[in-house]
């Protein structure tokens, strides 16, 4: 058994799977959750082609797959795609996205780049796979060879996006496994890992100033190892750039990346506690008896989990606990324990109680106003994953297999937090939401929902879109699905010339409490519709902030700024999506006028007039120009 390309951290297949992939095809009603659930095993290459052929055909016959996010993706590469490609449509469902890919023809790269006529560039895919291997770039070992592989990736990155809109997703490059010069490859230039490893530095620092995303493949081969993800047999007989072996893996890697472009990273993770973080059952053995110690080889398994958790939080992740115990004993080792690196301040809800984990969970998402797709749950019992797995089918799972010293590998391998973009923001995030449950806490100590706004003191920040909130913009854009009327997407470029063209207001939004900085918690896009009435083509809120009101005040700035300039009128339009399903009535809460389309799965537009007054709730207005908006 091989941890990596067997997937592991995933359920097995079922043993009717080939059964479950043709009964999809007879079976109607939303299917998108169901394909997902299917997907969420670990599939071989086969059924990984089985499934996404199922998929592909329940999509061209109009199947009702709304809960999976549409994503179309170019695929161009020097190597062989026919056994890749249809790997990735399964993989890509497993993390919430329908993909369609549009393949291009063997060794076309550059020139399906360049031509605007080309397949791809036609289709206008949302982004392109730059599936290469090493044996595409120009002889790395001259003098000008990284200089002339970073300029030709460039190149295929800019046509791609000046010809067909679409942004790129670039591979950094594994060695051969081979070395010329032993100990000293890395070290000589004129070897083919060093010239590499120079490559890598300096392709993922060119990519970090752009609004395109990497995909580390480098080190993806060296998990597993440059001798075993390369097959010189297999690209020697059908130029497969690695391994058949990994390509379940390959394809999973592609499907988190693409899920992270679309706002499907998981932000919040339970831990269970005895048996997860500690060795053995503290209401039986008692603090003293617990395995968490250095030196024993079982208390170090737990202690690496503790470690794994706490690093996680450092990036941002929340974290929560879920235990079946009483409260004051379960807390005892985090207040009492030596060894502990965890310690209760670490977690923003900690939930120990007799009730069941998935009642458990459901309350921590509430606390927290995440919703279940954000979460992950880590536990080491099977019957309570089983039990969550069919309750909250929304919520991921690992397999952590009865090894502890695994299980922190389990978790991360899984790729349940992938990124494309770090924000000081994204640090600060678990913090965020920890003070956010503590509003949670006061609010319900409050009682009288004035009396509890009045508390926090609140200040709103407007300012229009800028350079220095430019990343961070685009990434709530990206990432938003709950609080979002329409789910449209931008990239930076985009959101960039949106805040530079005249005829377009743009806002971003900022809230400031006794608690501390929110951070941005809400963006908005006006486009004007004709010269009197403009449309809200993006309106997003960050739901740590749902019940504060603020909705209000961010409708108060834009009718005002609408009426400077002259507005008579403003168009709101909700897009339903199996996630926005909580700003349904948005608009009409807010006093807008249905203006067209019934709520039967079409858009709803809707109107108010920009002279509307809107009570304000209590808080204090401030705004800020372009240059003086500090991130938190």
């Amino acid at each position: 058994m091989d941890f990596f390309s067997d997937l592991s951290w995933l359920l097995p297949a079922p043993a009717d799977f080939r059964k479950q992939c043709d009964s999809l095809t007879t079976t109607s009603g939303p299917l998108g959750r169901t394909v997902r659930t299917l997907a969420t095993h670990a599939l071989n290459e086969k059924q990984l082609g089985r499934l996404s052929r199922v998929i592909s055909e329940l999509s061209s016959g109009g199947a009702d797959l709304s809960s999976l996010t549409p994503f179309r993706l170019g695929v161009i590469g020097n190597g062989t795609l026919d056994l890749i490609v249809p790997t990735l449509t399964a993989s890509a469902a497993r993390h919430g996205i329908l993909l369609h890919s549009v393949q291009a023809e063997f060794g076309q790269t550059i020139q399906e780049a360049l031509d605007p006529a080309s397949g791809i560039n036609r289709a206008r895919p949302d982004a392109v796979l730059l599936c290469i291997d090493y044996r595409a770039l120009p002889n790395l070992t001259t003098p000008q060879g990284i200089t002339d592989a970073v300029t030709m990736i460039r190149t295929m990155r800019e046509g791609f996006r000046r010809n067909g809109g679409a942004f790129s997703i670039v591979p950094t490059f594994a060695p051969p496994a081979e070395s010329l010069f032993g100990s000293l490859d890395r070290a000589q230039p004129q070897s083919v890992r060093g010239a590499i490893d120079g490559l890598n530095r300096e392709l993922a620092a060119d990519v970090a100033k752009s609004s395109d995303v990497l995909f580390d493949v480098a080190a993806l081969a060296e998990t597993v190892g440059l001798a075993n993800w390369h097959s010189p047999a297999q690209w020697n007989m059908a130029k497969l750039p690695f391994s058949a072996t990994y390509l379940p893996l390959f394809a999973d890697h592609v499907g988190r990346l693409i899920g992270a472009m679309r706002g499907k990273s998981r932000r919040c993770m339970i831990l269970d506690l005895d048996n997860t973080l500690w060795g053995g059952v503290i209401g039986d053995d008692g603090i003293d008896g617990i395995k968490l110690a250095q030196g024993d080889a079982v208390g170090e398994a737990f202690l690496d989990v503790q470690r794994m958790a706490l690093m996680l939080r450092g990036r941002g992740v929340v974290l929560a606990v879920s235990s079946k115990n009483t409260d004051a004993v379960a807390r005892g080792p985090f207040q009492r324990h030596p060894e502990m690196l965890l310690r209760e301040k670490h977690f923003a809800v900690f939930q120990a109680n007799w009730n069941d984990k998935a009642t458990n969970i459901k309350a921590i998402a509430e606390t927290l106003s995440l919703g279940l797709e954000s979460m992950v749950f880590v536990d080491d019992n099977p019957v309570e994953r089983g039990l969550v797995r069919e309750i909250l089918p929304q919520v991921a799972i690992p397999e952590l297999g009865d090894d502890p010293a695994l299980y922190a590998r389990a978790v991360l391998s899984a790729g349940y937090f992938e990124t494309v973009a770090f924000l000081e923001e994204d640090r600060n995030r678990a913090d965020l939401y920890q003070t956010n449950a503590d509003r949670v806490a006061l609010r319900d100590q409050a009682g009288d929902v004035e009396a509890y706004l009045a508390t926090l003191k609140m200040e709103i920040v407007f300012a229009p879109f800028d350079s220095t909130g430019r990343a961070r913009i685009s990434q709530l854009i990206n990432k938003s699905n709950q609080f979002n009327l329409t789910t449209r997407r931008y990239d930076e470029v985009a959101v960039e010339q949106l805040g530079k063209a005249p005829a377009v207001f743009t806002l971003q939004v900022r809230l400031i409490d006794v608690f501390g900085d929110n951070g941005m918690i809400s963006v908005v896009i006006c486009k004007p519709r004709d010269a009197k009435t403009w449309e809200i083509d993006t309106w997003l809120m960050s739901c740590r902030v749902l019940g504060r009101r603020v909705e209000l005040m961010v409708l108060r700035e834009i009718l005002a700024n609408a009426a400077a300039n002259g507005i008579e009128r403003v168009m709101g339009v909700y897009l339903p999506t199996d996630r926005n399903a909580m700003v349904r009535d948005h608009y009409e809460k807010l006093g807008f006028s249905r203006a067209g389309q019934p709520g039967d799965g079409s858009a709803e537009w809707w109107t108010i007039a920009a002279d509307t007054e809107i009570e304000a709730p209590p808080m204090t207005v401030r705004r800020s120009a372009h240059d003086t908006l500090v991130p938190a």
